[in-house]
């Protein structure tokens, strides 16, 4: 049974690379391109032309709405085409919203029992890189595990994609668990690089049992204390490179409404500065993963 993804798919540069690399990382799967319209709908040029038009405010609102429709279908169209190209099944979703675009995203990979959400970023770094985006609206609040493809990737991060191994962010907690547990799922063939953190107090916990066979390597990593969530952040990003992976893995927790992102904040970090893809994986998901 292939995977079945809702791409969030706007039209953009960074959309458009989404759909090339989601392909190549999850190959034969079922694509939603959903594309999100929100006020004020339709295009700037689209409404000056229908303010000419209209005879009252009332019949501009009604045009502005259909023609925005339409908008939104032609470029969910436009993003079905390029994931039919990529080799996906693809189907358009189009969603109208007056709230966040995010969340729209997140209730239509419910409505349509999703296995993941794949969305695009900018790739900014710093305070800008998702803060207040929509890949990081998804992130938060999806229960489903979320794949955020960053924009521009290098190269050799692109030649990756379609066989590189998966780095797994693994401390032996529900999150981690749940981590490996779609990293075994999503990348069946992949061979597997867990990074874990060496606090002193215990060795490193045990790898997990579905994956065990594909371990190609297991870091143990020390961070300072002053600036352990980044250096663990880091020493993924890094892992990830040095061994040319397709994609890092992480684990999340949703203990409230505005999901804190852990193994600490180490899932934010990694997604904030890594250039290779991020798989962000809610604990609760792994009670619902199928086997």
């Amino acid at each position: 049974m292939s995977m079945k993804l809702v791409v969030g798919y706007d039209g953009s540069p960074a959309a458009n690379a989404a759909i090339g690399a989601g392909a190549l990382l999850f190959p034969g799967a079922h694509s939603f391109i959903t594309h999100v319209w929100v006020p004020p709908f339709a295009s700037d040029r689209i409404r000056r032309r229908l303010r000419a038009q209209a005879r009252n405010l009332e019949e501009f609102m009604e045009l502005v709405e259909q023609e925005g429709q339409r908008e939104a279908q032609r470029i969910a169209a436009t993003g079905v085409t390029l994931a039919r190209a990529a080799g996906w099944n693809a189907e358009p979703l189009v969603k109208q919203t007056f709230g966040a675009e995010g969340v729209a995203i997140t209730r239509a990979a419910d409505d349509v029992h999703a296995d993941a959400v794949l969305v695009g970023t900018r790739g900014l770094g710093g305070t800008q890189a998702l803060l207040g985006s929509v890949s990081d609206m998804v992130v938060h609040y999806c229960g489903r595990p979320v794949a955020v493809i960053p924009h521009p990737m290098l190269g050799s991060e692109y030649d990756a994609l379609s066989d590189g191994p998966v780095v797994i962010g693994w401390d032996g907690s529900s999150g981690a668990a749940a981590a490996a547990a779609a990293a075994a799922r999503f990348f069946p063939r992949r061979d597997m690089v867990l990074v874990s953190v060496d606090d002193g107090a215990a060795s490193p916990p045990a790898a997990p049992a579905q994956i065990q066979d594909r371990i190609m390597g297991h870091l143990n990593i020390q961070p300072t204390l002053a600036f352990r969530s980044r250096g663990i952040a880091d020493a993924l990003i890094g892992a990830a490179s040095d061994s040319n992976a397709a994609a890092v893995v992480v684990g999340s927790r949703g203990q409230s409404p505005v999901r804190e992102i852990l193994l600490g904040s180490v899932a934010m970090g990694t997604l904030h500065r890594s250039h290779r893809p991020i798989v962000v994986v809610p604990s609760e998901w792994a009670v619902a993963a199928p086997a």
